[in-house]
């Protein structure tokens, strides 16, 4: 497959979105699972953004294989393209705490629609408080590996492209 867009490297393009959207959508996991109000109403949207990004990132990871081949190999680009992986598990992540998420937002809609009336009847409340817990300690978690490992990549690839390749003052014409 060629991986270019209007003659740039799609993985020029693709990084930018994975660089906005993981924390994005990291934060939104840790405000859905702490505030079941916000949960509500975003767990469908957050759902539908983790499984987007997952294939997104995947994606962004061949296209970056494919501009490896096509660029002269350096050090720097060699340790870019070492922890580029290590967003996979991360993305998986997100996804799975997405969906763990979900399964609590409709478990407490149906009780809801159960009850009949406006006032949220939901579990217990030992049962809300323990998962809201655990859902938020496992969002605050994954949000801190996740949001922490695109900035290391990026670090990385930052570096691979403009370390030693721009002047600290600016240059006469």
């Amino acid at each position: 497959m060629d991986y270019e867009f209007a003659g740039l490297p799609l993985h020029v393009l693709l990084v930018h979105a994975v660089i906005v959207l993981v924390p994005l959508l990291a934060l939104l996991l840790v405000v859905i699972a702490a505030w079941p109000a916000a949960r509500r109403v975003m767990w469908l949207p957050a759902l539908i953004g983790a499984a987007v990004l997952l294939p997104l990132g995947l994606v962004t990871i061949e296209a970056g294989k494919w501009l490896e081949d096509r660029v002269p190999k350096t050090p720097l680009i060699e340790a870019h393209t070492d922890i580029g992986e290590d967003i996979v598990p991360w993305l998986i992540g997100l996804l799975v705490l997405a969906a763990v998420i979900a399964a609590w937002a409709v478990v407490e809609l149906l009780a809801r629609r159960r009850a009949g009336d406006d006032e949220p009847a939901r579990p217990g409340k030992g049962i809300r408080i323990a998962v809201g817990t655990v859902l938020t300690l496992a969002a605050v978690g994954v949000a801190v590996g996740s949001s922490w490992t695109v900035v290391l990549i990026g670090e990385a690839g930052s570096r691979a492209v403009w370390e030693g390749s721009y002047s600290d003052v600016p240059l006469e014409d």
